[in-house]
């Protein structure tokens, strides 16, 4: 069986964890710990609507609440490039 591995020049594989994370002003691991706080906070707002459509009276505003100020951090970032 001939296997074949893909071909990434490293140029473009690390620039794949430099260049967004620089576009923002951050560097990888910092981009990284944004990015997964960000995404558990998302998580933790998709739960609490999930609950809120089977129990309306909980977690009225809590998803709505969490995305406007999800939105108003990401707009208070520095961004360089699109």
């Amino acid at each position: 069986m001939n296997q074949r591995q893909a071909s990434i020049p490293a140029g473009t594989f690390l620039s794949a964890f430099r260049d967004h994370p620089a576009s923002v002003g951050e560097t990888y691991p910092e981009h990284m710990g944004f990015a997964l706080r960000f995404g558990a906070r998302l998580l933790c707002a998709g739960v609490a609507a999930c609950i809120h459509a089977l129990v309306p009276a909980l977690f009225e505003t809590t998803a709505s609440d969490t995305v406007k100020a999800m939105h108003a951090e990401i707009e208070g970032r520095g961004r360089t490039t699109g």
